[in-house]
């Protein structure tokens, strides 16, 4: 496994990290043991990158993480795990937005070593910004975690330009999570440059648009209970069908390469710099693999000519979240 460094100031990382959220909730019925057989196999490829949040399943996901760690003695070590934090739940399962203050920083990362079973993260980010709360009291709380050793690096997420540089005034940032997929280029019109230019490395979450690039959805398939694709706009009527035509064109390409549409899907974002950092979001060591697969794959001009001409920017029909989750990212300001 290739490493990358993220930005100018984070850890040494796996070129292809794990999102660890479907594991636990929102893409419906889960399986522990496969899970964690699946955490096992991306740590014996030399995936270190475990991202994770402490609202995914209410906790639910950090505790997986840390039973499969356990698990394997030396694994702790081993990984790199980065925590999103911030979100407010309630008994219903409900979002209830997010809370960026000073005390719930300290709060909230108090409950996730508690709940990974460890001294510190190595990661460490509000998962969307506080409006209620200055991104330089969250960083500046954040910073104070470093400096007493429970945090090692902080990261942020879907935060907009501006917000980027006003974080970095306060303290080091190692890198954004952020969608980017070539179903989600906003990036790299503000975003990315202003990462760039602050020596911020990337995460990029969602390369597979939530499964859409997956290569494996089809059009007569029926999200089932719990998972959250059935209220996303790209996976509705009317746009759904536009979508996979143009999930059928990167297939002619990827087919012409001999790869699958995902690691297509997945080369695509490792090519784009040595700063950015795809997570896939595999809950199956099958799954895993194949996207894994991609790491080896070496894209040519031509190649990446074709397969964005088969996915051009903006083709994309409908938005990445529901209206109403739109309105919570700072990216989209």
């Amino acid at each position: 496994m290739r490493t990358r460094t993220l930005g100018s100031t984070g850890p040494a990382v796996s070129s292809i990290g794990l999102g660890c959220m479907g594991m636990s909730a929102l893409y419906g019925t889960t399986d522990d043991a496969e899970s964690t057989a699946t955490i096992h196999a991306a740590l014996d490829a030399g995936v270190n990158l475990l991202d994770t949040g402490d609202y995914y399943a209410m906790g639910l996901n950090e505790l997986l993480i840390r039973d499969a760690l356990r698990a394997r003695p030396g694994s702790r070590e081993q990984a790199v795990i980065s925590v999103k934090f911030g979100a407010l739940r309630d008994a219903a399962g409900g979002w209830a937005g997010y809370d960026g203050r000073p005390a719930a920083v300290k709060n909230f990362l108090a409950y996730s070593l508690n709940r990974l079973g460890t001294d510190h993260v190595d990661i460490y980010r509000l998962g969307r910004v506080d409006p209620a709360v200055p991104i330089e009291e969250t960083v500046g709380a954040i910073a104070e975690e470093v400096q007493a050793g429970r945090v090692r690096h902080i990261g942020l997420s879907e935060v907009g330009a501006d917000t980027l540089r006003r974080a970095a005034s306060v303290a080091p940032i190692c890198d954004l999570q952020i969608e980017y997929s070539l179903f989600s280029r906003g990036i790299e019109d503000e975003i990315l440059p202003t990462a760039r230019e602050l020596g911020i490395g990337v995460t990029a979450y969602g390369v597979l648009s939530r499964g859409l690039l997956s290569g494996h959805w089809t059009r007569d398939r029926t999200p089932e209970a719990g998972d959250f694709r059935s209220l996303a706009p790209r996976f509705g009527a009317g746009n759904l069908d536009r979508n996979l035509d143009l999930v059928d064109a990167l297939r002619e390409v990827a087919t012409s390469k001999g790869v699958t549409v995902a690691q297509a899907a997945i080369a695509w974002v490792l090519s784009r710099g040595e700063d950015i950092v795809p997570l896939v979001g595999a809950r199956t060591r099958e799954r895993l693999a194949e996207s894994l697969g991609a790491g080896e794959l070496a894209l040519e001009a031509a190649d990446l000519v074709a397969i964005e001409q088969a996915v051009p920017a903006k083709a994309v029909a409908g938005e990445r979240y529901a209206a109403r989750q739109m309105l919570d990212l700072d990216s989209e300001r």
